[in-house]
């Protein structure tokens, strides 16, 4: 049967002399695979630039719940990014988010409020004039919402620890290694509380977030199981500048 959905491109690869398989977090869906063909040809019917990650597309395709693997029949973009494409800061950050949840998002379970919250995510990156630096931060604390494992309780001076492996707020230092320290818990609680356009005022010097990243991947893989190594974190924070 026919399909129609909206999609995030998270991945594409090639598949034969003119074709490519592309990965999408489809809106009703869920994570589907499907082979785009004559996007490689001296003549594309699709172009390249539609199937780059974190490219938001309407889709109609193929389907069937016993294949993993089936065709497109029509894609079109369906928010054009007019600033992202041009700016190494904005791209960074959004291949890095893209990379986040190509991480997370495991199966064909249809997901509409994560895939709401992704669209809603890089839309604002493409679109906000407020600094980008904090926007994968407050990216990774909040989708864990849609996760399963948002962090509990709140910061105070009863509990001025954040416990990564408990996932809460406590009183105490935890026992084990995985915890923050009060300023950092003190961040990831603003961030927290802060909406996205506003996530930028929460003050981080270069090594602070450097090391805050750190523990929000050590955090996501505390509680995802088989959560895979991140690379592209690397290459943001050099553009960030931490």
């Amino acid at each position: 049967m026919l399909i129609k959905t909206r999609g995030i491109v998270f991945k594409s690869k090639k598949y034969s002399e003119t074709s490519v398989i592309v990965d999408v977090f489809t809106e009703e869906k869920g994570l589907r695979s499907y082979i785009v063909s004559g996007v490689r040809s001296q003549r594309p019917t699709v172009s390249a630039g539609l199937l780059q990650p974190m490219t938001p597309v309407d889709l109609v395709a193929y389907h069937r719940e016993d294949h993993d693997l089936t065709r497109l029949k029509e894609i079109r973009p369906h928010h054009v990014f007019h600033a992202i494409p041009f700016d190494i800061r904005r791209s960074a950050v959004g291949l890095f988010m893209v990379e986040v949840a190509r991480n997370t998002v495991q199966g064909h379970e249809a997901n509409p409020d994560l895939f709401e919250f992704l669209l809603r995510n890089f839309v604002f990156l493409d679109e906000t004039t407020n600094p980008i630096a904090n926007l994968h931060l407050h990216f990774m604390l909040h989708m864990t919402e849609y996760l399963g494992f948002l962090p509990g309780g709140d910061f105070g001076a009863e509990s001025p620890f954040f416990d990564l492996q408990e996932g809460v707020f406590t009183h105490e230092k935890p026992m084990h290694h995985h915890w923050l320290s009060e300023v950092a818990s003190s961040k990831c609680y603003r961030l927290l509380m802060l909406p996205l356009d506003r996530c930028h005022e929460v003050p981080f010097e270069r090594e602070e977030r450097r090391s805050f990243l750190k523990n929000l991947l050590i955090f996501y893989r505390l509680h995802i199981e088989n959560f895979q190594q991140v690379h592209s974190h690397e290459v943001l924070e050099e553009v960030l500048g931490g």
